[in-house]
C-alpha cells in the first residue's frame, strides 16, 4: 500500500495552482538537473524548501517566469503551504536516479 496524499481543500487555489505549475515546471525533464546545479551552488539540501525559496532557486533556473515564488508561497495560508511543500518533496523523491546519483551529497538526510 502506497502513500495516499489526505484530500484538504486548497483555500487561494490561483496562488497554489501558479506556485504549483512553477514546481513541475522546475522538475521537469530538462530543468530539473539545472536545478540540482544551482542547489548545489548555493549550498543548501534539496529537501530544505525554506532555503530553496529563500535562496530563489526556482526563479533562478525557470527563467525568471514568476516573479516570486516566496511571496506566492507566503500569500498561502498554512494548510496551502503545507500542501504546496508537500508537492514540492513528492517532486524531489520522483527525481531520475541517475541524477540522485550524481548529486548524491543534496539528497542526504544527515
Amino acid at each position: 500500500m502506497g502513500f495516499e496524499q489526505a484530500t484538504i481543500k486548497v483555500e487561494k487555489e490561483k496562488e497554489y495552482e501558479e506556485l504549483k505549475s512553477f514546481i513541475s515546471q522546475v522538475f521537469s525533464a530538462g530543468r530539473n538537473e539545472k536545478f540540482l546545479k544551482r542547489v548545489n551552488r548555493e549550498g543548501v539540501r534539496v529537501r530544505d524548501w525554506d532555503s530553496v525559496l529563500s535562496k530563489r532557486i526556482l526563479e533562478h533556473v525557470a527563467g525568471g517566469k514568476v516573479s516570486a515564488a516566496r511571496e506566492l508561497y507566503e500569500a498561502l495560508p498554512v494548510s496551502d503551504q503545507a500542501q504546496i511543500r508537500e508537492f514540492y518533496l513528492s517532486q524531489v523523491e520522483e527525481v531520475d536516479a541517475k541524477l540522485r546519483t550524481r548529486f548524491q551529497k543534496l539528497f542526504r538526510y544527515y
